[in-house]
């Protein structure tokens, strides 16, 4: 008696989702709970009710530029280098007008400054010649300028033009996985989990409450649990302490500070 064909995986599989058509897959939950997620937000919101970035600046102009200039290097690093360009040029036609070289001189401190400094004036031309010298406000058109990409749109967006966003930088990339709120391997992966999770009310400052948090609690070397006020709350498999620091305002934020 011969023994019946037994149907190949490939065939099984065609069965089994007919039209080979691919499988979605399982929407993104973080490991807190909504409860959670507001009781973390509502705890920051206490701790810095008016929470600022701490990039020095003057206009929307001055803030691309400044944004720009801190990919690799730290807002103090920034600032210090900034404070004389921004009293010579706070506009693109003035930046233009003191021309790359000159911008070299006042940004030298600052890391991969010859790069920038081609950027600073081909965003600067740019938007004379297709804006009118105005800083648009679509992100679309942000990433349009030299050295723009999604994050400093992002932050452009939020602290110029008040339209919520989360730009997602060094700190916020470490502490969204080190805390498993929203564990992503890319910059955009993580955006767009956060988008998703936090709270609609919280979400205008939630940029700035993340990254001041991975600042200067959940640093990079070492988290300083105990001086965190979400403790009690954090899933973080490196968390050192359970108990929640006082939950008391914090002094105001010195724009400028070193970190």
């Amino acid at each position: 008696m011969t023994s019946p064909i037994k149907k190949s995986s490939t065939q099984t599989l065609k069965k089994s989702n007919p039209g080979g058509a691919k499988r979605k897959a399982p929407a993104f939950r973080s490991a807190y709970s909504r409860a959670e997620l507001e009781e973390i937000f509502r705890r920051f919101s206490i701790q810095r009710p008016e929470p600022k970035g701490e990039l020095e600046h003057v206009n929307p102009f001055t803030l691309v530029v400044a944004v720009a200039l801190s990919a690799q290097a730290t807002d103090a690093g920034v600032n210090k280098a900034t404070r004389a360009l921004f009293k010579v040029a706070d506009t693109p036609q003035k930046m233009l007008d003191l021309g790359e070289e000159k911008v070299r001189d006042y940004i030298k401190t600052i890391g991969l400054y010859r790069n920038k400094a081609k950027n600073v004036i081909a965003l600067s031309q740019r938007l004379v010649d297709v804006y009118g010298g105005e800083v648009p406000k679509t992100r679309e058109e942000l990433v349009t300028l030299p050295g723009v990409g999604r994050k400093t749109a992002n932050v452009v967006m939020s602290m110029a033009f008040g339209i919520p966003t989360i730009a997602v930088d060094t700190h916020i990339l470490r502490i969204a996985n080190r805390i498993r709120l929203a564990p992503g391997k890319t910059p955009d992966e993580v955006e767009d989990k956060l988008l998703k999770i936090i709270p609609k009310h919280w979400l205008f400052h939630a940029h700035h409450w993340l990254i001041l948090h991975g600042r200067y609690c959940c640093k990079a070397r070492r988290p300083e649990c105990e001086r965190c006020v979400i403790a009690d709350v954090c899933k973080s498999g490196e968390k050192t302490c359970d108990v929640p620091a006082p939950l008391v305002e914090l002094p105001q934020q010195i724009i400028g500070a070193t970190e």
